[in-house]
């Protein structure tokens, strides 16, 4: 096999990875970007909306009684959502590189793997309180850790293997 064939064989697969990687990574980031607009709805649509999303009772109450605390809350939350979002992005390169890129990438993995975790002990103590919607929150935060973990590490590879 010829030196040229080798080589661009290894461009292939960089590349491969490397634009698999962004994919992880832009798909956490409209994971993340979504569930901070579907936490912003809650905002117009009321307490059923927050009931729904399984906010905490005092939220709940918040917005019964028209107070600052849901509004407020839902909006601290909805910008943490985007913050991880613009995490995930900045990693895919879509964005300019943010601070501590590294470290926030990891942590953001970490928590998102450990809250799709945390489903499991809720189905075991409260079966009847952890419905559909809980199951399915657990396993698409799972997954997002892994998007968040594996996409940034294609793309770690990838550029560490270009600049051999």
């Amino acid at each position: 096999m010829s030196a040229y064939r080798v080589g661009a064989s290894f461009r292939r697969y960089v590349m491969n990875n490397n634009a698999i990687g962004t994919v992880f990574l832009s798909v956490a980031a409209s994971i993340a970007i979504f569930t901070a607009l579907a936490h912003l709805s809650c905002i117009f649509i009321g307490e059923d909306c927050y009931r729904f999303q399984m906010a905490p009772e005092a939220i709940i109450q918040s917005a019964e009684m028209g107070t600052l605390l849901a509004p407020i809350g839902t909006i601290i939350v909805s910008l943490l959502f985007i913050i991880c979002g613009s995490y995930a992005l900045s990693a895919a390169n879509v964005i300019v590189k943010l601070p501590l890129l590294n470290t926030a990438i990891y942590a953001l993995s970490l928590l998102c793997i450990l809250r799709g975790l945390a489903t499991i002990p809720l189905l075991i103590t409260f079966p009847k309180e952890a419905g559909t919607f809980a199951i399915a929150a657990g396993a698409t935060w799972f997954i997002t850790g892994l998007l968040f973990f594996v996409g940034f590490q294609l793309r770690q590879n990838a550029v560490q293997e270009t600049s051999l």
